[in-house]
């Protein structure tokens, strides 16, 4: 009984002495937002395989779509892509709103992002449930539309919190620091570890959403996509009121 109480303890202390981001000053930031990573996995994966060759998160990916559309590409849609890319915008300019009226304490940023994100999604979900499957190609925009204002506000909130090798949603840069900060590059070694762990984390949603999409139905992984949105707004409200939350704090320099 001594050993199955003591093994929990040591494994944890283990990951805390492994962890990428340990004294870097971000505090519960770094896992707050691999969750969130893992979220544009799945909400991701719900708009592909569901609504059409258009994503929600990836707007590099929607760019090239339109431009495959324009060319008369079939299975393309002109409308939805375009649609993605309205509303993600739009999510961006809401989150970068947010994070100004926010101020600098990161906590609050995180909070009021991801309390309005995960009321988004709750909006997707009762949407799916309404459209049932397959949704038809005039419902599916009630999908895309909160589905891409979530993902461009939680982009612009990672971008104002600024911890590194996490944007939550894009992977491109992330991938060439692995390759191109190597040893094996020439480079300095870089942060490896953070960089694999958000690469798992997309991996990770985007698995189980594809998962849940194609053996359940659509409304699960929305509804586990805002549960886990508005699982990280309590977990950063509750931690953002501690006593010296020195992470809630831009520190002097990003590492």
């Amino acid at each position: 009984m001594a050993y199955t109480r003591a093994a929990p303890g040591r494994a944890a202390q283990v990951a805390r002495r492994h962890w990428p981001w340990r004294e870097s000053g971000h505090g519960p930031l770094p896992a707050l937002l691999l969750a969130l990573t893992a979220v544009t996995g799945i909400v991701d994966a719900v708009s592909y395989l569901t609504l059409g060759h258009v994503f929600v998160a990836n707007m590099t990916g929607n760019v090239v779509f339109l431009g495959f559309a324009l060319a008369g590409a079939p299975g393309v849609s002109l409308a939805a892509s375009l649609a993605a890319l309205a509303a993600f915008f739009a999510g961006a300019l809401v989150g970068g709103r947010l994070g100004v009226r926010a101020g600098a304490d990161r906590g609050r940023q995180l909070v009021a992002v991801t309390t309005v994100g995960g009321s988004l999604l709750v909006l997707a979900a009762i949407a799916a449930a309404v459209a049932g499957q397959p949704v038809s190609s005039g419902a599916r925009y009630a999908l895309i539309v909160p589905m891409a204002l979530t993902m461009g506000a939680q982009n612009a909130m990672a971008r104002r919190l600024a911890v590194p090798d996490l944007t939550t949603t894009v992977l491109t840069l992330t991938l060439t620091g692995v390759a191109a900060d190597s040893r094996l590059a020439g480079g300095g070694g870089g942060h490896p570890g953070r960089r694999l762990l958000a690469v798992s984390a997309m991996l990770a949603g985007a698995l189980v959403g594809a998962v849940l999409v194609l053996h359940v139905d659509i409304v699960l992984p929305l509804a586990l996509a805002a549960l886990i949105v508005e699982g990280v707004a309590l977990a950063a409200a509750r931690r953002s009121r501690e006593a010296n939350a020195d992470w809630a704090r831009p520190p002097a320099s990003s590492a």
